[in-house]
């Protein structure tokens, strides 16, 4: 009887937004989404890793060269660039400059809105 009781939590069963929803607060890591493509697409938990691996690095190469992913219905990931502008260091007071750089962004789709909403 006492082992009902202490058995831990059931590793996310249910989908990704469903676990999001009964969660507040939770976050969802890598090992969170490689057990749900695994379980939902039948693949070895190994074989998942392979293939969020693969996807990351795509989107990442994509970005890299300046390009935009577009998955429709889900989002856009892209990469805007942040001119060199003039701050203040919070402690001293004084000038620094910032350097331009380029940041990735990520624009929600109609249907990953549509969902949350």
């Amino acid at each position: 009887m006492m082992d009902r009781l202490i058995q831990p939590p059931k590793p996310f069963q249910a989908s990704l937004a469903a676990s999001f929803g009964s969660l507040k607060g939770a976050l969802v890591n890598k090992n969170d989404l490689v057990a749900h493509v695994a379980e939902n697409a039948g693949l070895t938990k190994a074989d998942a890793t392979k293939a969020v691996d693969a996807i990351f690095d795509g989107i990442t190469a994509s970005l890299k060269t300046g390009d935009e992913v577009r998955l429709v219905g889900f989002g856009t990931f892209l990469v805007s660039a942040r001119s060199a502008s003039e701050g203040r260091n919070p402690r001293t007071g004084d000038k620094i400059s910032i350097p331009a750089s380029k940041q990735p962004k990520f624009k929600a789709g109609k249907g990953l809105k549509d969902a949350v909403n």
